[in-house]
């Protein structure tokens, strides 16, 4: 599959790479994804968060994945669904944390092993939530009769599968149907 891969998706997948050893982590996650993905100029995914009016900095993104990941990876859309049973995850988080201090809830960041020697392996795995969006993105580029897994696919399959990114990104208007819209050739819209 990687080899239908464009030069800029490959710079998305080795980006997340890199987000993910700057942060210590010992595999790649969705959210290391979308911060490649956002650190990326000029390019297809660039111009349609632009035509979106997609307007939050880097550092918003982080602190929204930071603090879905202090709730235990909770999203915003569990997070209502939840309250609409009576269930405060706010007040949970708080009482957990209050016991077993702050950030109790958070998923354990392992950190990659090192060979004997100090160096690292070199090969940073991808949690299966991460698989999925790569796996997505060649469904979305099959779904538009397209050959090539390109950077806009990345996004397309972020927002398309649930979970705390697609959550975040759709807080900022980002959603699967605002990026089909933004991608979208002129020639269509007219």
């Amino acid at each position: 599959m990687f080899e239908r891969f464009t030069d800029s998706a490959r710079g998305v997948v080795y980006g997340s790479i890199e987000q993910s050893r700057r942060a210590g982590d010992a595999c790649v996650e969705e959210g290391h994804m979308l911060a490649a993905l956002l650190d990326a100029e000029g390019t297809r995914t660039s111009v349609a968060l632009a035509t979106i009016g997609f307007v939050a900095s880097r550092d918003e993104i982080e602190r929204g994945l930071a603090r879905a990941r202090r709730r235990g990876g909770i999203s915003h859309a569990d997070e209502a669904a939840l309250a609409d049973l009576g269930i405060d995850v706010g007040e949970i988080v708080a009482r957990v944390e209050q016991t077993h201090g702050e950030g109790a809830l958070a998923p354990a960041r392992r950190t990659r092993r090192l060979w004997p020697f100090g160096g690292r392996t070199g090969h940073v795995p991808f949690t299966p939530g991460a698989k999925k969006v790569l796996e997505q993105s060649l469904r979305e580029s099959v779904a538009r009769g397209q050959r090539h897994i390109g950077d806009e696919h990345i996004l397309l399959a972020l927002t398309a599968r649930p979970g705390v990114v697609a959550d975040l990104l759709a807080e900022y208007g980002v959603t699967h149907t605002a990026v089909l819209r933004a991608l979208a050739p002129r020639a269509q819209a007219g």
